[in-house]
């Protein structure tokens, strides 16, 4: 467990990735499928509960890295960063209010940058070693 606290930047700004890689990927695969009549009414459930576990591997990687960074204004960013992007994934989801697709990329691309950045500034050897310097 510790090995993951150390690493949440890697897993964060991975996550992060796969998470924009998922959404960029989605209207290919639907445009796809609109040409295939053998297939299914609409995309298979994994792959829409799929930003759900994106989110989730997020949140955690946030958390870890925001408890061992020196870093105080990364800690604010991280987290409005997953808000907005846990919030336009919900709103897709709950269709409450039409957003242009690309909106999401934002969110997800500032995780990536933010994870990196503090990956690159706040290099750990133990569980709390950039906490006692700042």
């Amino acid at each position: 467990m510790i090995l993951i606290k150390q690493k949440s930047d890697i897993l964060g700004s991975f996550a992060s990735s796969l998470c924009l890689v998922h959404c960029i990927a989605t209207p290919f695969l639907f445009i796809a499928q609109a040409g295939s009549v053998t297939c299914c009414d609409g995309p298979p459930i994994w792959w829409k509960f799929m930003d759900y576990l994106f989110l989730a591997i997020s949140f955690f990687a946030i958390l870890w890295s925001t408890k061992t960074t020196i870093l105080k204004w990364i800690k604010p960013s991280l987290w409005l960063s997953w808000s907005v992007l846990a919030a336009i994934i919900l709103n897709e989801k709950l269709e409450l209010f039409h957003l242009p697709e690309a909106v999401i990329y934002a969110p997800a691309i500032a995780l990536v940058i933010f994870h990196l950045y503090n990956r690159k500034y706040c290099k750990c050897n133990t569980d709390k070693c950039c906490a006692n310097e700042g």
